[in-house]
């Protein structure tokens, strides 16, 4: 994707480098600065702290992680034992999002047994840019299949462009490339449909007014950022086409986790009949659940993202307090939009209806 007319990747390697390089998001929109990893240590960090964030990347950043980790490891006295104490600290990092822990198991799965040393880091550093490749082509798949949603409305409403609401940042910096929400939006207005996009500012980290707007921007998508409780008025006033969303873990029953706020959107959109649907690489559907609501974990952050506010000012970024010293705050990072509200899932796959019978039918090998 774009950025001031270059095209960018979130994460990357250079050839014959130990680094690992990432576009420090905590710096958008103001910044764009690149952040160069060059420990297992510094990932933990830059996933746990949300220099990086979002289903796609986190796993991709893990997938690289795991490459940091091995070449520590050439040095340890005991190799594999250093490699899975790692993976584990990996895994730990962000408990809600399952691509965390499927990228490090998919490192592990790429590692024969009986190698030498030399010959795991080569298997490993593979395995991570394979990884890192198929969460972009994945995206660039749900963009296609995504854009004929789009299409198929354009068609009846010619006159005007088709008006989308999404919620978070679900666009190509939550992916390595391309996006999962977004990645069907670029797809259209690539093909020249008209489009304009509802931008969620998504409390209390504001990925959305900061980072969705961002990169609609850099891509010339026209978007108009609202506070997030205005989609249900839009909606009510037929201001809003389709809704889309992205997805940090979703059961194989259509139970989507998403950023905090998505269920109430989904609840907006069932009340005006107006499609809501969730995108996402087939990564971030955990296989094992089927009671999204009660099984799936939900991250709970830091309070001061609620009692504190980051922005701009005159003197340069800064960060003040909005509440009463004496309050104390709740800071759920995720909620559960269950099958019932959700219209479809897009995957890589295709669009299918959100019920396990659906899912299972475009991936009958999960069965």
């Amino acid at each position: 994707m774009k950025v001031n007319g270059k095209d960018y990747r979130t994460i990357w390697r250079e050839p014959d480098s130990n680094k690992i390089f990432i576009i420090d998001q905590r710096q958008l929109p103001f910044d764009f600065l690149i952040e160069e990893i060059t420990s297992v240590d510094e990932m933990c960090t830059a996933i746990a702290d949300m220099h990086v964030r979002g289903a796609g990347l986190i796993g991709a950043s893990a997938a690289y992680g795991m490459l940091l980790v091995a070449r520590e490891a050439f040095t340890a006295v005991d190799f594999n034992g250093h490699l899975k104490k790692a993976a584990e600290k990996l895994k730990a990092t962000r408990p809600t999002a399952v691509n965390l822990a499927f990228a490090v198991d998919k490192i592990f799965e790429a590692v024969k047994p009986g190698l030498r040393k030399e010959e795991i880091v080569v298997q490993i550093e593979e395995a991570a840019e394979r990884f890192a490749n198929a969460d972009a082509d994945m995206c660039r798949q749900i963009g296609l299949y995504g854009a004929a949603l789009i299409e198929e409305i354009h068609k009846k409403y010619s006159e005007r462009p088709v008006n989308i609401l999404t919620h978070c940042n679900a666009g190509w910096l939550a992916f390595v490339d391309y996006g999962s929400a977004l990645a069907p939006v670029y797809e259209a207005h690539r093909r020249g449909i008209p489009v304009h996009v509802w931008v969620d500012e998504t409390r209390p980290r504001n990925q959305g007014s900061k980072l969705t707007a961002w990169e609609l921007a850099m891509e010339g998508v026209p978007h108009t950022v609202i506070v997030d409780n205005t989609g249900g008025h839009l909606m009510q006033h037929g201001m809003v086409d389709i809704c889309f969303v992205g997805s940090d873990r979703t059961t194989r029953t259509g139970d989507v986790a998403n950023k905090i706020g998505t269920y109430l959107k989904a609840l907006a959109a069932k009340d005006n009949n107006i499609p809501f649907y969730a995108a996402m690489p087939s990564s971030t559907i955990d296989w094992n659940l089927r009671d999204g609501i009660n099984e799936i974990p939900i991250e709970e952050r830091n309070q001061d993202e609620v009692l504190c506010f980051e922005g701009l000012s005159e003197n340069g970024q800064m960060r003040v307090r909005i509440t009463p010293e004496e309050s104390q705050a709740v800071n759920y990072g995720f909620d559960v939009t269950p099958a019932r509200l959700v219209t479809g899932i897009i995957t890589e796959r295709g669009v299918t209806e959100a019920n396990e019978e659906s899912i299972l039918a475009r991936f009958p090998e999960k069965s």
